[in-house]
């Protein structure tokens, strides 16, 4: 905007994904590179720095599945002697070059050996008898674990044909895992020191493994099979899966009138407080939302709603993000704002509406605004014709289009926190924040106000317009400018809101006026993840993985929605795959039906959030969660 100036360059970057480097833009990366980067993606999942060594089998171990390998204990001993010490990086990528991924085909010959039937499945009988008495044996519990697995077991079968699928997809996302928390610390680090990346390949194109005296003295002695054998692959592949649990719930249609939400009675006679708001969808599939701070006087029965915002002024044609599911987290400030206590959310329904109705005591509370991500999401959908946004008249004068005029008024109504019709400078730095990342100071808006048309020193509707109108004439009518700001609103080409959903907050008390402010605009992460788990685990069904007390999966279900969580009690990190394939009308906000996860030590974390793709049908929720490290 003309009273917040960007450079060029800034203009460039809001264009492009924060992931991209100009090295990955112009030149696609090598077979060399892609090989380094996906070492260094598992080297790093298990260790804080590639200079670190690994001191364990068990540490050799987790580097090598998070790198897609499923190492027997008898390669494990090929390259951790009695007389290792210790590996490093270079180590470690030189054992990946030799030890190749198990293929499909090589995992399903092994296990065809024992299909006596041809049928695609394995005797209990057979399968026990194999694993506990021939070559690398496995104990009693082990073998347990496997035949309890509820998704390739029936019937005193094993369906290793389910099993292989499940094994290969379960690789496929520990290394995407691997990769996306790469990327994650990548980001972390630009975030806080600007640029510069660690090991980029500009600075290191081709890098050359340079392996310490011992490994090479062990394996240059010895020519390892890429294949390896196939009694070791079935073993390394069925110790993958240690144990599983599931869940299944049945939810029937239109299940959210069970628990209506109701007005309270006289409530047109409580005092009264709005506020407005929106989701961002980022390009990385994150969500981010404005935040606020509610102060209550005094002890009060109070009403809280939120709803999306219909921007539609044709009757009978709402805003196509009315079907995006939202929710309120209402937290306690007690003493600072690191201490927020979760005291309740807006589980019931009427329709588009979430509410909750309750007595608060008097005090400070923050409002974390939350939406699944099931309806809020990335969507491919081409857009053939670009809206235009500016012209010029026959005298050569530019002017905006009435369908931009149409979507800045739409922005204006969403960019309006307080609702008034005007903007004030706190409402105008968060549309400033999220279109360029700056804010306006005091002496710019001062500017501003002095050139553009404002009430009451905020700025109206038509002084907004006149704004953007002032950007386009700076760059001569080129659209470059007002294109940055209409994504970073959500819009697309054709000017559809398709990566947001603007929404308004609704505040009743019966005893005193509230108080509500937005403070910030943060990813829906944080506070609001950890005010989630506080809810799952005081609301919903918990199971333990059989053999595994530490490890449990938390199931909450409402007529709207589904939230699973992952507490991990043990002092070990651990990998969970799930399984939705069996689940019918669901959509969850991962957008995949199988998918693994990581789970810190000593943490929580939430897993997914499922909902019905037609709410008017009958939706089953069935999820495999299996232990695999």
């Amino acid at each position: 905007m003309a009273i917040s100036p960007r450079s060029d360059a800034t203009f460039s970057s809001q264009k492009s994904t924060p992931s991209e480097s100009p090295r990955t833009k112009k030149f696609p990366l090598t077979e060399e590179e892609v090989f380094y980067m996906n070492c260094r993606a598992a080297y790093l999942t298990v260790f804080k720095s590639s200079l670190e060594n690994i001191i364990s089998k068990d540490q050799l171990y987790l580097a090598l599945q998070h790198a897609g390998r499923n190492p027997s204990q008898k390669t494990i001993n090929k390259y951790w002697t009695p007389q290792t010490a210790k590996l490093n990086f270079d180590d470690f990528c030189i054992i990946l070059r030799k030890e190749k991924p198990t293929s499909k085909a090589e995992l399903l010959k092994s296990f065809k050996q024992l299909d006596v039937n041809d049928d695609g499945c394995i005797l209990h009988t057979d399968l026990y008898e194999f694993l506990t008495k021939r070559g690398e044996k496995m104990t009693r519990e082990e073998v347990n674990a496997i035949i309890n697995l509820t998704d390739v077991n029936a019937d005193g079968k094993f369906d290793y044909i389910k099993f292989c699928k499940l094994y290969m997809t379960t690789n496929e996302q520990c290394l995407k895992t691997t990769l996306e928390k790469l990327e994650v610390d990548s980001k972390m680090r630009r975030h806080q020191f600007g640029n510069h990346i660690e090991g980029s390949p500009e600075r290191d194109p081709s890098p050359v493994p340079k392996p310490s005296p011992k490994i090479i003295r062990k394996t240059d002695q010895e020519t390892f099979s890429n294949k390896g054998d196939t009694r070791s692959s079935l073993l390394s592949a069925t110790r993958k899966f240690k144990t599983s649990v599931s869940f299944t719930i049945t939810m029937g249609a239109n299940g959210n009138q069970n628990s209506k939400l109701t007005e309270p009675n006289l409530i047109k006679d409580w005092q009264y407080m709005q506020s407005k708001g929106c989701f961002f969808l980022e390009e990385d599939g994150e969500i981010i939302s404005h935040q606020y701070r509610m102060q209550i006087a005094q002890r009060s029965m109070v009403y809280l709603t939120i709803k999306p915002l219909n921007l539609s002024q044709v009757e009978g044609k709402p805003s196509p993000w009315l079907s995006v599911d939202t929710a309120l987290y209402i937290l306690k400030e007690n003493e600072s704002q690191a201490n927020l206590q979760l005291v309740c959310f807006t589980e019931l329904r009427n329709r588009e509406v979430f509410g909750w109705t309750g007595e608060l005591g008097p005090g400070i509370y923050w409002l974390i605004p939350s939406t699944t991500g099931c309806r809020l999401r990335k969507k491919i959908k081409p857009v053939t014709d670009e809206a235009q946004l500016v012209y010029r008249d026959e005298t050569g004068k530019l002017f905006l289009t009435k369908e931009f005029k149409s979507t800045l008024s739409d922005i204006f109504e969403v960019i309006d926190l307080d609702g008034n019709g005007l903007l004030s400078l706190e409402e105008y730095n968060f549309f400033e924040l999220r279109t360029s990342g700056e804010k306006c100071d005091e002496d710019a808006w001062a500017v501003c106000r002095e050139n553009f048309d404002t009430k009451r020193n905020e700025l109206t509707r038509q002084g907004f317009m006149d704004l953007n109108l002032m950007e386009a004439n700076d760059r001569e009518g080129d659209p470059c400018d007002l294109w940055v700001t209409l994504h970073s609103m959500g819009y697309n080409k054709a000017l559809e809101l398709t990566e947001a959903c603007p929404f308004v907050i609704d505040i009743y008390a019966e005893k005193c006026k509230p108080k509500i402010k937005a403070v910030h605009m943060e990813a829906c992460s944080g506070q609001l993840e950890k005010a989630i788990c506080k809810s799952v685990l005081s609301k919903g069904d918990a199971k333990v993985m059989d053999g595994y007390e530490n490890i449990i999966v938390h199931t909450y279900s409402c007529d709207t929605w589904i939230t699973s969580i992952i507490e991990n009690k043990s002092d070990e990190k651990v990998i969970i795959h799930i399984n939705n394939e069996l689940s019918k009308n669901c959509v969850n906000n991962r957008g995949l039906n199988i998918f693994a996860v990581e789970v810190g030590p000593k943490s929580t974390m939430v897993c997914q959030h499922v909902m019905p793709l037609n709410e008017r049908q009958e939706w089953i929720y069935y999820c495999i969660y299996s232990l695999i490290s």
